[in-house]
């Protein structure tokens, strides 16, 4: 089993499989991606900004990742884009941030292999093969 497999059986196992498995991702991908935030530099500097450096930083290096709790999330990604997800998503706010707090850290994980934030035409390639292996397996 591949490490995307892994990664994709894992969160199933947290977030149920199916539909709510994709929406959450492709919620979490949408932070990563958004031009408009700085993309994951900027999602990065905003987690750092919060406090949270220490956790994101070890999302991004070779080591264990630090866990996130969804307040935490909420602390970071702020009320309004947390409800917004949540409407989007048909769940709670709560519901929310708890998925993004076990899938943010796995996700920015792998699309930092080797400890370092990928160029924006290499994250974007990352996110596409990512999101391909997830909504086409």
């Amino acid at each position: 089993m591949g490490l995307l497999d892994q990664l994709k059986s894992g969160l199933a196992e947290k977030l149920g499989d199916g539909a709510n498995l994709n929406s959450m991702l492709d919620h979490a991908m949408a932070l990563i991606n958004n031009s408009s935030t700085g993309g994951l530099s900027g999602l990065i500097e905003t987690f750092k900004n919060k406090g949270l450096g220490e956790v994101v930083t070890s999302w991004i290096s070779t080591g264990q990742n630090l866990p996130i709790s969804g307040e935490q999330i909420k602390q970071v990604l702020g009320s309004e884009k947390i409800q917004e997800i949540a409407a989007k998503a048909g769940i709670s706010k709560d519901e929310v941030a708890k998925h993004l707090s076990e899938l943010l850290p796995q996700v920015i994980d792998k699309l930092t292999p080797n400890g370092k934030i990928p160029d924006a035409a290499m994250l974007g390639e990352s996110i596409s093969m990512l999101k391909k292996n997830f909504f086409d397996s």
